[in-house]
């Protein structure tokens, strides 16, 4: 058996509130839409897999005294952790040296 990969790792963004403006790019909705990609090229760079959007709530102070719940965006990204190291075979290096002499000895026909 190769390396067993030994679980996952997560990451969790904020969700961009505004769009990015580009050459080309006239719409809002198309500069919301190039923000989002650009967060999911570079996490893709760095070996993340796009999972999904959600839409959390969060408990703020709102003044002295009380709170209020703001609803959050969020991108959530997963990524495979490292597989462990499979262990090297143990070839003692006598046996190899006597691979090596016979791989260089021609095969003679019998008789």
């Amino acid at each position: 058996m190769t390396g067993a990969v030994t679980g996952h790792e997560y990451r969790v963004l904020p969700a961009p509130t505004r769009g990015r403006k580009a050459p080309g790019v006239k719409t809002p909705e198309g500069r919301f839409a190039l923000g989002i990609e650009d967060i999911l090229n570079e996490m893709a760079r760095d070996g993340w897999r796009y999972l999904r959007s959600d839409i959390l709530p969060s408990e703020e102070r709102h003044g002295l005294a009380s709170t209020t719940t703001v609803y959050r965006s969020v991108l959530v990204f997963e990524r495979s952790l490292a597989p462990a190291a499979p262990p090297e075979p143990e070839t003692p290096e006598e046996f190899v040296a006597e691979d090596v002499a016979r791989s260089l000895v021609p095969d003679r026909p019998d008789g």
